[in-house]
């Protein structure tokens, strides 16, 4: 496969660390909607009563600080890195909408999502506390 194609077949929503956050999340507070398009970067879970938003980044996409975000790939340096960056500025512009706007916002990063324990106590401590 060239590297449009395996480009193209990353997906965009139900993504592996996504569905184990609504995993969890089912058991903790069920009543989330899914990729809300009427809010800024249409965040993959959003609770619109408690005015509460939670974003699952993958690590290399949005750059997290992790072994996996810090990675580049060898080919094509210079576009990946302005990607990223990219990316990293569009985040902080939907974070600054979400606080005018009056939301809480938690971004879980992808490799956050491998412990299971840690990952159902950091989304309890925010969607189960109510400001």
């Amino acid at each position: 496969m060239d590297r449009s194609g395996v480009m193209r077949a990353v997906k965009g929503r139900d993504t592996s660390p996504e569905l184990a956050v609504r995993k969890v999340l089912r058991g903790i507070a069920p009543g989330y909607r899914l990729c809300r398009r009427d809010l800024p970067g249409a965040p993959d879970i959003a609770y619109i009563g408690t005015r509460k938003a939670i974003f699952v980044h993958g690590c290399f996409w949005h750059g997290h600080d992790c072994k996996r975000g810090a990675r580049l790939p060898k080919t094509n340096a210079d576009y990946w890195i302005q990607k990223i960056a990219s990316n990293r500025a569009r985040d902080e512009k939907h974070l600054a909408a979400y606080a005018a706007l009056g939301w809480r916002v938690l971004t879980i990063w992808e490799c956050e999502t491998r412990d299971e324990a840690a990952l159902a106590e950091r989304l309890q401590a925010f969607v189960g506390n109510p400001t």
